[in-house]
């Protein structure tokens, strides 16, 4: 089967300054795929790479079985992308801007573009001018869904959207991967991946660290805990369990962090009453600073895997 996203050393310098390096990065097709990195560690780099608004310096990129550069005129019929800063053409409304977009792809199916509106929450009669970023944001989304593409690269595509929109989102993801296509997800967030992808990609200061399961990177994932008692409790009482650092105990609250299983700290302090228990999950750039130290890759990591307004709305709907 002829994969959606292949890079091969991919490689983008700005002059001097760093953009990716050396990327070998595989999507299968069917699958929901985590693009994951702190800002400015080269995702939307590596996206303008294979959307061919820049070319690489040195390396390449396929999409769809297709090259980058050479068949970019046929990729865009088949995929649909949202950019982490989408522009609209403020003065027509979210239906005229529709309707555009639409007839650009040589037509949709109206029913499924209206179900779309509906799900999403969008009122299409409002001038995009007039919008928030979140209500832009569902017009993104609309028109990267209603064609039904065979790739849709979306980057920060919940940006502003409430907690309601987000899960109709993700079960267009859903639906999307069950009619067998690929939808790519850049983002900063674990959270915001975590309950939808088959794989993640983690990118860091532009060289890819790594390609896992969510499954795996959250074996991997740090937490802080706080654990509240109804009596003193030794901190020593902790010692020596597996993955729990950091110990201290201040007031009859035990506070570290833990890596990977919670089981152990869990059973031992179920031997005290237990008045409150409070978990922070890290930030992103935490995980990587904890797992990557100073992102250099991972051996074996590669290659693992199952803007102007006219131009990014062209594309929202190709």
């Amino acid at each position: 089967m002829t994969s959606a996203v292949e890079t091969t050393k991919l490689t983008k310098f700005y002059g001097k300054s760093r953009g990716v390096r050396d990327v070998d990065l595989l999507v299968e097709t069917g699958q929901v795929f985590g693009f994951l990195g702190p800002n400015g560690s080269g995702k939307s780099t590596t996206i303008r790479v294979l959307l061919d608004l820049i070319r690489p310096t040195s390396g390449s990129a396929r999409v769809l079985g297709l090259d980058a550069h050479r068949d970019r005129l046929e990729i865009d019929r088949r995929i649909s992308y949202v950019p982490g800063e989408l522009s609209l053409y403020p003065e027509l409304t979210g239906s005229q801007l529709l309707t555009y977009l639409a007839n650009l792809k040589g037509g949709v199916d109206s029913a499924y573009r209206d179900s779309l509106i509906e799900r999403l929450e969008l009122d299409p009669s409002k001038r995009t001018k007039s919008l928030s970023r979140g209500n832009k944001q569902k017009v993104g989304l609309v028109a990267a869904f209603m064609s039904r593409p065979e790739l849709l690269i979306l980057d920060e595509p919940t940006a502003g959207l409430d907690p309601f929109v987000q899960l109709e989102f993700e079960h267009l993801c859903e639906e999307a991967r069950a009619d067998g296509r690929t939808v790519f997800i850049s983002s900063h967030q674990l959270p915001e991946v975590e309950h939808l992808c088959d794989r993640v990609g983690i990118i860091r200061e532009g060289r890819l660290l790594a390609v896992e399961t969510i499954s795996s990177l959250k074996e991997r994932a740090l937490r802080r805990l706080e654990v509240e008692f109804g009596s003193d409790v030794s901190v020593e009482t902790f010692g020596g369990l597996p993955g729990v650092i950091d110990m201290r105990m201040d007031d009859r609250v035990l506070k570290c962090t833990v890596q990977g299983s919670l089981d152990g700290l869990i059973k031992t302090a179920a031997r005290f009453e237990v008045r409150n228990l409070r978990t922070v999950e890290t930030s992103l750039e935490e995980i990587f600073m904890a797992y990557y130290g100073s992102g250099d890759a991972i051996p074996g990591a590669a290659k693992t895997g199952a803007d102007d307004a006219g131009k990014e709305a062209g594309h929202a709907a190709a």
